[in-house]
């Protein structure tokens, strides 16, 4: 049993989101949001090494080696799945797991609205997850994949970076690939995913160019595309989207995004009323026919009033979300005002 196991294993019991093991600090977990010291003494940097190396396989510890960080997953058995990132830094090694449910949350108990699992329902296009680092969107990709699983007979693609949540198959075939472990790049495998008769594509992360541009092409193909980006709205996921083109590109790609992009879901994660837990309060951005023109003719700066009139349709933007939360009594007054938008709407 690696030594590390029973840190992992508390973390569990205690309901953290993450494990972090770093040189010249003792173990800290996230609890709630907030980051906590565990009692236990400053790991000096062989410690560090020691416990770090001890869940590496002798491939991961020379990729370690090679690049300087690794993603990777680990099992526990009988604990949990677990989602590790290892880096070098001044002192030494430093990592991070993350704890992954061992079952597949649904979307309603993610607290997501009703209209996400609509979009489940769609079968070509593309939808973005955004949000901070750590605020669920793995979490909402795999309960939106396992819903389409579980609904009807299509062929599902994930790329990962690690593979994080394991989908048996149900109804659809789910053919899971690991960067690093089954495929070079998200590149590669999304140019591979299109020679591989696939319904839906997930892309963990679109991360670069090539990445975007492939996956809005096989959106617009007749595939069903999911992926996340680390933005903090719909309207700015669709700028970062066609900004990431060069300037001779841009006129095309806002043409074959404002064809093929569905929706954009963005999340925030808040602390709870009781402050011992946390609560999802998400904006949806939905590709509306006027929501289109505006990005086909450059007006993204209007797509904030255009979630304001498509509300009927289940648009609702950060702020909405936040007050639907804060009138449930799912939050505080305190906390709907810090993590608002537009401030003067919780004085």
């Amino acid at each position: 049993m690696a030594q590390l196991d029973s840190i992992l294993q508390t973390a569990v019991q205690a309901k953290a989101s993450d494990v972090h093991v770093a040189t010249g600090s003792p173990y800290l977990v996230r609890q709630f949001g907030q980051l906590r010291k565990l009692k236990s003494p400053n790991l000096t940097s062989e410690a560090a090494r020691k416990i770090i190396y001890e869940v590496l396989t002798p491939a991961q510890q020379n990729m370690l080696e090679k690049q300087l960080q690794i993603d990777f997953a680990y099992d526990l058995k009988g604990i949990g799945r677990f989602r590790g990132n290892v880096i070098l830094q001044r002192k030494g090694l430093n990592a991070t797991f993350r704890i992954i449910p061992s079952k597949i949350p649904s979307l309603s108990e993610l607290g997501l609205p009703p209209v996400v699992a609509k979009f489940c329902d769609y079968h070509q296009g593309l939808l973005v997850v955004t949000g901070a680092t750590g605020q669920g969107k793995s979490t909402t990709l795999a309960a939106m994949i396992d819903l389409i699983n579980s609904s009807r007979p299509v062929h599902i693609l994930t790329i990962e970076d690690p593979i994080e949540f394991i989908h048996p198959i149900k109804k659809g075939l789910v053919n899971q690939r690991q960067l690093g472990l089954h495929t070079k790049s998200f590149e590669n495998a999304l140019r591979a995913a299109l020679r591989e008769d696939p319904d839906v594509i997930m892309v963990g992360e679109l991360r670069d160019l090539e990445s975007i541009r492939l996956a809005i092409t096989a959106a617009e193909t007749g595939h069903l595309v999911i992926g996340t980006l680390s933005t903090s709205s719909g309207p700015k996921t669709v700028d970062r989207l066609i900004d990431s083109f060069p300037p001779d590109e841009q006129n095309q790609i806002r043409a074959m995004l404002s064809e093929s992009l569905r929706a954009v879901i963005t999340q925030k994660l808040l602390p709870n009323i009781d402050r011992n837990g946390q609560v999802l309060a998400a904006e949806i951005m939905i590709g509306t026919v006027p929501l289109a023109n505006l990005i086909r003719s450059e007006k993204t700066y209007q797509l904030p009033s255009i979630m304001q009139t498509g509300r009927s349709q289940g648009m609702q933007s950060m702020d909405d979300a936040i007050m639907q939360l804060l009138q449930a009594k799912k939050i505080s007054p305190q906390v709907a005002l810090e993590y608002a938008e537009t401030k003067k709407r919780f004085m």
